[in-house]
């Protein structure tokens, strides 16, 4: 008879199976919400005149933001539905970014300059 310690041991994880089509849903849903974000919080810095690196520092505060959203409303069990926090935090953000300054600008124009 072996100890329960010994069959714990010999015992491998499982290795976790995602759906695809699940992924790419997810995937969509976040980017759908990152470039509404982008396009209102872009609205927003323009609204407030925010310029140069308090604009840029405003956008990196939103997506900041939107990603503890997320983590919010996954829960602890985050890792049914993202396969890592870190890439729901970086993935784009770039892309993102060009929507945020193409609206940050537009406002800012429509407000502050006209």
């Amino acid at each position: 008879m072996m100890p329960s310690s010994a069959k714990l041991k010999d015992i491998k994880p499982e290795p976790v199976a995602y759906s695809d089509v699940a992924l790419r849903n997810n995937a969509a849903v976040v980017e759908y919400c990152r470039t509404s974000m982008a396009a209102l919080s872009g609205s927003t810095a323009g609204i407030l005149g925010l310029t140069g690196l308090y604009g840029f520092a405003f956008y990196v505060f939103a997506v900041v933001i939107l990603w503890m959203m997320f983590m919010i409303k996954a829960g602890p069990t985050w890792h049914k539905y993202y396969i890592s926090r870190q890439s729901l935090l970086t993935n784009g953000f770039f892309g993102a970014l060009f929507t945020y300054v193409l609206f940050w600008t537009f406002i800012y124009g429509m407000v502050h300059v006209y």
